[in-house]
C-alpha cells in the first residue's frame, strides 16, 4: 500500500514568521515590520485598515468548499488527485490540499520542483521531460538523500530517453528515476503522437539502466477548449488511446516489476471523462491519477464555463475563490470609468475581469450591473458603463477573475478573507 503524501509542516508554518514590508503590494504601511502570522491573526479589514489597491483576495469559505467537494468526488469515483501546483505555487495551499487527501503534487519545471522540495513535498509528478543536466544533478541529490521521496517525470521520445540515460549514468543515482511515457495527439502539446511511437519510447525506458517505467499519461486539455459534444468526443478518443497504450505496455510485460501502474491525465476541464475512463477495471493494479489544479480557486470565467461540475447533475459546482478590488480613479466620459487595475495585477489571457460589486464611499456594497471591462492596460482597466450604472470616482469595484493560473504569479502575498475581514495571508513562490 502506498504511503500518504507528506509535507514539512514546520517549513510551512515558518512562512508566518516572514516580515512584511513594502515588497508586498497592497498591504497597509502599518503592517511593515510585523510578521505574516501577526497580521493574519490581527483580522484587519480590507477597507478600514488602509490596504491599498488594487488587491486580489481569496475567499476562505469558497476555498474550503472547493477542497472538500473535489476530495469527496475523487473518493467517490476511485481516482487519486495530484493537483498541478503551478496554479498557486503556494505551499500553504498545498498543505490544505494534503489535508484533504491529495496523492501527490504536480510540477512543470525544475524551479517548481525545488520549491516543492523546500517544503518537503514527498511525492511529485513532473509533467514534462527532465533533460537539463543541472536539474538532473539536483534531482539525483534529492533522491539519494531522501529514500521516502517519490518522483516521476514524463518521456515522449527515444531521443529524450537517451539523453536522460546519458546524463544519469554519469551521475550514478542510487536508484532509477521513474518515468511515465507520455501520449499526445496530433495538434496537441507534448507527447508521442501515436501508439507505436509511445510503445517505442516505453521500451527505451525499460532498457535504460538508470530509468524505470512507472506508467502512462498525458494531457487531454490541449486537444479541446470548450464543453461542446464534439470537444468531449475528442477527449474521449484520446483517453481511449491512453487506456489502449497502457494495456499494450502491460501485455508486453513492461510493468511486471511494479506493484502498481500510474495512469494519469486530467486538467480542470474534462476530469469527469478522465475518471470515467481510467477508473474502469484493469487486469493489473493501477493507480488512476487526476492532475486538476485550478479547482482549488475555480474562477469567474474560463473554468466556470467549462468545469464538469457546471454540467453534471447532482454535484454542487465549485465556487470562485478569487476576487480583485480596484478603485475608480477616473470617469472621463458618462459611459466610461477607469479602474486602478491592469495586466500587471489580473489575468487577461482567458477572459477579462468581470465587474460584480461596487463599494460606495460610505461603505455600502451592492451588486454592479450594466458594466463590463473592455480592455486592460498595464495598470488601468477600461470599465464600460450603461446609463443606469451608478459608479463614482473613489468607489471600489469588485471583480471576478478568469484563469487562476495567471493571477497568482502576479502576487507574492494574497489575503484570505471572510467578507472583508482578513483571516490569513497566502505566500506564493514563483
Amino acid at each position: 500500500m502506498q504511503q500518504l503524501m507528506e509535507m514539512d509542516l514546520s517549513a510551512v508554518a515558518d512562512i508566518r514568521s516572514e516580515t512584511i514590508s513594502w515588497r508586498f503590494k497592497g498591504l497597509p504601511a502599518s503592517t511593515f515590520g510585523a510578521t505574516l502570522g501577526e497580521v493574519a491573526d490581527g483580522r484587519l479589514d480590507l477597507f478600514a485598515d488602509e490596504f491599498v489597491g488594487p488587491l486580489v483576495v481569496l475567499d476562505a469559505d469558497a476555498l474550503t468548499h472547493n477542497l472538500t467537494t473535489m476530495a469527496k468526488w475523487c473518493d467517490n469515483h476511485g481516482v487519486k488527485l495530484a493537483p498541478h501546483g503551478k496554479t498557486t505555487m503556494a505551499p500553504q495551499l498545498f498543505q490544505r490540499q494534503v489535508e484533504h487527501g491529495v496523492w501527490a503534487i504536480t510540477a512543470a519545471n525544475a524551479s517548481q520542483l525545488r520549491v516543492y522540495r523546500a517544503f518537503g513535498v514527498s511525492r511529485i509528478l513532473l509533467a514534462n521531460q527532465l533533460l537539463d543536466p543541472a536539474a538532473l544533478r539536483w534531482l539525483v541529490g534529492e533522491l539519494d538523500a531522501d529514500p521516502g521521496f517519490e518522483f516521476s517525470c514524463w518521456a515522449d521520445s527515444e531521443t529524450g530517453v537517451a539523453l536522460m540515460t546519458e546524463i544519469l549514468q554519469e551521475l550514478q543515482p542510487s536508484r532509477p528515476v521513474d518515468v511515465i511515457v507520455e501520449l499526445g495527439a496530433p495538434g496537441g502539446r507534448t507527447g508521442a503522437r501515436d501508439l507505436e511511437t509511445a510503445l517505442a519510447v516505453a521500451r527505451a525506458v525499460d532498457q535504460s539502466p538508470v530509468l524505470r517505467l512507472a506508467g502512462a499519461g498525458g494531457y487531454e486539455g490541449a486537444l479541446a477548449h470548450d464543453a461542446s459534444e464534439s470537444s468531449q468526443a475528442v477527449v474521449d478518443r484520446y483517453l481511449t488511446d491512453l487506456r489502449t497504450l497502457t494495456l499494450r505496455l502491460a501485455d508486453a510485460g513492461l510493468f511486471d516489476e511494479l506493484d502498481t501502474v500510474i495512469v494519469t491525465a486530467g486538467g480542470s476541464a474534462y476530469f469527469d471523462q478522465v475518471a470515467a475512463t481510467l477508473s474502469r477495471p484493469w487486469p493489473m493494479d493501477v493507480t488512476p491519477v487526476l492532475r486538476s489544479g485550478a479547482y482549488i480557486t475555480h474562477d469567474d470565467g474560463f473554468y466556470r464555463g467549462i468545469s464538469p461540475f457546471s454540467r453534471i447533475d447532482g454535484v454542487e459546482p465549485f465556487r470562485s475563490a478569487l476576487r480583485a478590488w480596484a478603485q475608480v480613479t477616473s470617469r472621463p466620459q458618462r459611459d466610461l470609468a477607469l479602474l486602478t487595475i491592469g495586466k500587471r495585477d489580473a489575468s487577461f489571457d482567458e477572459g477579462l475581469p468581470e465587474p460584480q460589486l461596487v463599494r460606495r464611499r460610505d461603505g455600502a456594497i451592492a451588486p454592479l450591473s450594466q458594466a463590463a471591462v473592455t480592455a486592460l492596460n498595464d495598470q488601468h482597466a477600461f470599465l464600460q458603463l450603461g446609463p443606469e450604472a451608478a459608479v463614482r470616482v473613489g468607489d471600489w469595484v469588485g471583480l471576478g477573475l478568469s484563469h487562476p493560473c495567471t493571477v497568482f504569479d502576479k502576487w507574492q502575498l494574497i489575503p484570505v478573507v471572510q467578507g472583508t475581514t482578513v483571516v490569513d495571508l497566502i505566500r506564493t513562490y514563483f
